[in-house]
C-alpha cells in the first residue's frame, strides 16, 4: 500500500512541475482566432485594406498600441504613412497567437511590402499567461511566418514596450523578452530596435504625457514612436540611411531665437548632430543649462524632435519643435508644448552659429 501511495504521489508530483515546464507546444506559438464578433469583423476589415491595397509598401503589425495609429496616433500616421501606402495590422487585446493566426489567414495575401514593423507580446505578459521564453518563442514565430510568407520583406522587429507607471516586475519580464528578441537581428532582414528608453524619464517612470494609462500612447507618443524609427524605416525601404543623415545641411550649430514671456527675443544655442546613426544633440538657455534632443527624425532639410525639462513642481514640460532649413543658413519653424491643459504653439527661427 505505501509502495503504490509513493508511486501516485511521484506520478503527481512530476505531473504539477509539468505545469511549468516550457509545453513545446505551449499557446504563444499556436495560431488561433479570437471567437469575438468585433475581433473577426477587424481581421475581415485589414484583409479588405491588404487586398485593395495590392502595393503596400509598409505594414505596422501587433495589438491595440499597433491598432492606435487610427486613434490618438492619427494624425502622426496621416503625415508620415498615408503617403507611403501603409496598412495597420493591428487588433486591439492580440497576443502572439492571434497574429500567427491573421498572418496565415489574409493579413499578408497578395502584398509584398517593404517593411513589416512588428511590436507585439505585452497581452502575452500578463501574470503567469505565458512565461518570457515562450513569448519570445512567439514573437520568433512572427518572423519565422513572415519571411516565408513575405521573403522580401524587410522586418523592423520593435523591442516591447515598457508599461506602468513605475518600475514594476512585468517590465523586468518585458525586458527580458527583448534581450532574446534581440538574437533575432541578422543584419540583412531582420532589424532588431528597442526604443522603450523613449517612452521613460530619468528616474524610470512613464509620463502621463506620452502614456495616459502608462501602457497606452498619446498623440505625443506616437509622435516620440514614429521620429524613433524613421532613420531605420529609410534605411531598410532604401530611402535614404547613415550617408543621408551625415551629409544633411541641417546638422551643426544655430542660434535658436524664440520670443519669450516678456516679449523680448531669447536666443540659445542648438547643436544637431549624428551619433551612432541617430539624429541628436543639445539645446538650451545657456552653457550650463543644456537639454538633450530626443526623438528626432531629419529628412532632407526638415527636422523634428523633442526636449524636455523637469518642472519646479514635478513632472516634465516637454517641447515638440520642428522647423525647415529655408535658406543656407536660416532655420524656421514652430516650438508647441502642453501648459496646463492647452497647447500652445509659438514660432521660432534660427541662425548658424559663427
Amino acid at each position: 500500500m505505501l509502495r503504490t501511495f509513493s508511486i501516485c504521489a511521484f506520478l503527481f508530483i512530476q505531473s504539477g512541475l509539468s505545469l511549468h515546464a516550457d509545453a513545446p507546444n505551449h499557446s504563444a506559438i499556436l495560431p488561433k482566432a479570437r471567437g469575438d464578433d468585433w475581433w473577426v469583423q477587424r481581421a475581415d476589415n485589414i484583409n479588405k485594406n491588404v487586398s485593395e491595397t495590392p502595393n503596400t509598401e509598409l505594414i505596422f503589425i501587433g495589438d491595440s498600441i499597433t491598432q492606435g495609429w487610427e486613434g490618438a496616433g492619427k494624425d502622426v500616421w496621416a503625415k508620415r504613412y498615408a503617403s507611403r501606402k501603409a496598412v495597420n495590422l493591428g487588433i486591439g487585446g492580440d497576443r502572439t497567437q492571434h497574429v500567427l493566426h491573421r498572418l496565415q489567414n489574409g493579413n499578408l495575401e497578395g502584398i509584398s511590402p517593404k517593411v513589416a514593423v512588428v511590436m507585439i507580446g505585452t497581452n502575452n505578459s500578463n501574470g503567469y499567461d505565458n512565461t518570457a521564453k515562450q513569448i519570445a518563442e512567439g514573437v520568433g514565430e512572427i518572423v519565422n511566418t513572415l519571411r516565408t510568407k513575405v521573403p522580401k520583406t524587410k522586418i523592423l522587429l520593435l523591442g516591447i514596450f515598457p508599461r506602468g507607471e513605475n518600475i514594476n516586475d512585468q517590465r523586468g519580464k518585458l525586458l527580458q523578452i527583448n534581450q532574446i528578441l534581440a538574437k533575432h537581428d541578422d543584419d540583412d532582414f531582420v532589424r532588431f530596435l528597442d526604443i522603450g528608453h523613449h517612452f521613460i524619464n530619468e528616474a524610470g517612470l512613464i509620463p502621463g504625457e506620452i502614456m495616459p494609462d502608462y501602457l497606452h500612447l498619446s498623440p505625443l507618443g506616437y509622435e516620440i514612436w514614429a521620429d524613433a524609427i524613421a532613420p531605420h524605416l529609410g534605411e531598410l525601404t532604401g530611402e535614404g540611411g547613415d550617408d543621408a543623415l551625415t551629409d544633411s545641411p541641417v546638422l551643426g550649430d544655430w542660434i535658436f531665437v524664440i520670443e519669450g514671456p516678456d516679449g523680448n527675443q531669447v536666443e540659445m544655442p542648438l547643436k544637431i548632430i549624428v551619433e551612432d546613426g541617430e539624429v541628436t544633440g543639445m539645446i538650451g538657455s545657456s552653457e550650463d543649462r543644456q537639454f538633450p534632443i530626443k526623438n528626432a527624425a531629419l529628412k532632407g532639410n526638415t527636422i523634428s524632435f523633442t526636449a524636455a525639462r523637469d518642472r519646479p513642481d514635478g513632472g516634465q514640460m516637454v517641447y515638440k519643435i520642428s522647423g525647415v532649413l529655408k535658406e543656407e543658413d536660416k532655420f524656421e519653424g514652430t516650438v508647441s508644448t502642453e501648459m496646463e491643459g492647452l497647447e500652445i504653439e509659438r514660432p521660432w527661427k534660427a541662425r548658424r552659429a559663427k
